[in-house]
């Protein structure tokens, strides 16, 4: 079993930055042998469900996380031709986790929405329960103010994002893809941990799979900033080391700080949470103590076409149907078995339910739309 985890990657949901691909990078992380492996998209949880079910599918245990946008000024604050936030990504412990992180995200859409989802340190501080946090790449809090030589202001934010996450949830990262400014950062860091007795995290920001994925990520990059590649004044990664790295490159970098490594094992057991199976939270249709909800079903299906049996002969005998009606007959049969075994008779009755009563109550009803509209059993309940 590999001693090193990934917490921070980007799949093809970090839209037109990263490159991942869901299958392909959970696939390698089983292939590497890795227990477990953390899906941190740029302020979004888009790819968390499929990525949950194919990390279980492949034998990885899933982290779901997010590498959220965190508004300098709060989230309300829409100043500037930027959106003035730094990076900061959070992993989901447990079930209360998961739900404050889906809260945060949503949050940052609703109320923070400034070129980019963000939130602040007022809404992290009221739903940080169940989350762990690391300190992000060149653009979080800690490095930001570390790269601009401010070391109070980065030790004064590192220690609040502790204070509101709480004891051992938050973590430093160290990260190295051969850039200058990162060897800066990381020096600093190490100070940081020991003065504020934090714990540190090895991580590589992964964006593509493979380091030959390198020039297509550039172009990806190209797209979403409106640029070619022969533009020199662009948005580029300067080297081309944010790939999916196996634990003895990982091991390689950052020997000089081997706890570094072991933490993400420990983050990783941290994070416990699964999705389960999902639940059927459908409203379930009343139907009467002499019927099941199939039975009832085809009932109400098959008194609705005796209703318009007599109008359908008469155009049958006009010539006016394109079928003979013993065709439509067995066609309805056909639609009402799909149904049952589909389990959506609860379903129409519901639909029929509400269609009956807004005719009953003269509100207007359109024609409907679409394969069910178009359906015989739609037609026989009076729903189209």
């Amino acid at each position: 079993m590999s001693n090193f985890v990934h917490l921070h990657l980007h799949s093809h949901y970090s839209l037109l930055d990263g490159a991942n691909q869901l299958e392909a990078v959970v696939r390698r992380a089983a292939e590497l042998k890795m227990p477990a492996l953390a899906l941190s998209d740029h302020g979004n949880l888009f790819g968390a469900v499929q990525f949950h079910d194919l990390a279980l599918k492949y034998g990885v245990k899933p982290i779901i996380g997010c590498e959220v946008y965190v508004a300098r000024e709060g989230r309300k604050s829409k100043n500037g031709r930027s959106d003035q936030s730094n990076h900061l990504v959070l992993l989901a412990k447990d079930a209360t986790g998961y739900s404050n992180l889906v809260k945060l995200v949503s949050l940052g859409y609703l109320e923070g929405f400034y070129y980019r989802p963000r939130i602040d340190l007022e809404l992290l501080q009221e739903y940080s329960e169940g989350l762990v946090g690391l300190s992000a790449c060149l653009k979080g809090i800690v490095a930001w103010n570390l790269l601009q030589d401010q070391y109070s202001e980065a030790r004064e934010g590192a220690g609040r994002l502790a204070e509101i996450l709480g004891p051992g949830n938050f973590y430093l990262e160290l990260q190295d893809h051969g850039l200058e400014e990162q060897k800066k950062v990381n020096s600093h860091v190490l100070n940081l941990a020991r003065e504020l007795d934090l714990p540190l995290v090895a991580t590589n920001d992964c964006h593509y799979l493979t380091q030959e994925d390198s020039f297509a990520h550039d172009v990806l990059l190209c797209i979403q900033t409106g640029k070619t590649i022969h533009d020199e004044n662009r948005l580029r990664y300067s080297t081309n080391e944010f790939y999916f790295k196996n634990a003895e490159e990982m091991d390689s970098i950052f020997a000089h700080v081997p706890e570094a490594l072991s933490n993400t094992l420990e983050v990783a057991e941290k994070c416990t949470f699964e999705l389960g199976e999902p639940e059927n939270i459908f409203p379930e249709f009343q139907v009467p103590s002499d019927h099941t909800l199939d039975s009832y079903f085809g009932k109400v299906v098959q008194d609705g076409f005796d209703s318009r049996l007599e109008r359908l002969k008469e155009k049958e005998n006009l010539g006016e149907l394109r079928y003979p009606l013993s065709q439509y007959e067995k066609r309805l049969s056909q639609e009402v078995e799909i149904i049952k075994k589909m389990q959506f008779s609860g379903y129409f009755l519901i639909v029929w339910d509400f269609i009956r009563y807004a005719r009953e109550n003269q509100i207007p009803v359109g024609p409907g739309r679409g394969s069910v509209a178009g359906s015989l059993v739609s037609y026989a309940m009076r729903i189209t």
